[in-house]
């Protein structure tokens, strides 16, 4: 059992026959992931890595029951992508590309809640990776994980693959880690993976890696002291140190005033009971498993 994609996904990859397309396909195809098809509007007939390539998202599912997409087509065209994905019968969406204008994150998210059955990771995620099926479906360094029984959800990539690293060297390694995405709008958030993990017989503990700006943070801790949240769960946030109002790195990652703090964040974690990790070494110690 596993969250979000495991062994039997089926993955298009839109956007293959650009440079990160094709980087990415490679790498993806490398680890284990089942990549089906690609997609690009006008390069059908192609291949990429053997993987042929159709002018619609439509023609992939038809042709090869894709399931699952990873984005990385250009900002100014990414919300068209989603939308045909979501119509062609996708159900779950890595977006990785970053920048897409909020207006149109709005409207594809939105669409998403009206089907009520599709999962969109991100935008601007690094994406998902599933150890224990050697499947990944985004951009993250897959020698960095292992399989094992901690479920990792994070709005940053580099220290998902730092604590990831802690986590093997104390030998609980990962069940699933998941990009929540960086920018200022994103589809999944810490709540609904912790949801999913909690059902997951996989995961026995769970690391949710913040950072300032939004509330999401906080929110994730309201929901787990208020449902009694049945597995052990550590907290590390970034950006402690970051000066208000300015944007650091993410375009979510930004302090107006008093919201969206890092002391904001450590104080809901620590009122609910959840440990905080003063650096990303103390994570794995944190852990009780």
């Amino acid at each position: 059992m596993s969250i979000i994609i495991d062994g039997n996904s089926k993955v298009v990859v839109q956007g293959i026959t650009g440079n990160e397309g094709r980087f990415h396909t490679s790498s993806m195809l490398r680890y284990g992931t089942r990549i089906v098809a690609g997609v690009t509007p006008g390069k059908g007939g192609q291949q990429v890595q053997d993987i042929p390539v159709y002018n619609t998202v439509a023609e992939a599912v038809g042709n090869h029951g894709a399931d699952t997409s990873i984005i990385f087509v250009p900002a100014r065209f990414a919300q068209s992508a989603v939308l045909e994905a979501i119509d062609a019968g996708i159900k779950t969406l890595v977006v990785i590309t970053e920048l897409i204008p909020q207006k149109d994150a709005i409207e594809f998210i939105a669409k998403a809640d009206k089907k009520g059955d599709i999962t969109i990771v991100g935008p601007n995620t690094p994406g998902v990776i599933n150890p224990g099926s050697r499947t990944h479906v985004g951009i993250m360094p897959v020698h960095i994980f292992r399989p094992g029984v901690i479920g990792m959800a994070s709005r940053s990539g580099t220290l998902t693959h730092e604590i990831a690293w802690h986590i093997n060297h104390a030998g609980l390694g990962q069940s699933t880690c998941v990009g929540i995405g960086g920018d200022a709008i994103v589809k999944l958030d810490f709540i609904q993976v912790l949801e999913m993990f909690k059902d997951d017989k996989e995961t026995k503990g769970v690391v949710l890696i913040g950072e300032i700006g939004g509330n999401t943070e906080e929110l994730a801790a309201q929901y787990i002291r208020e449902t009694n949240y049945p597995k052990p769960v550590v907290a590390y946030i970034a950006g402690r140190l970051a000066p208000p109002g300015k944007r650091m790195g993410h375009a979510g990652a930004i302090v107006m005033g008093n919201a969206g703090t890092a002391k904001s964040k450590i104080e809901a974690f620590t009122s609910a009971g959840i440990p905080v990790a003063e650096k990303p070494s103390d994570v794995a110690r944190l852990l009780k498993i």
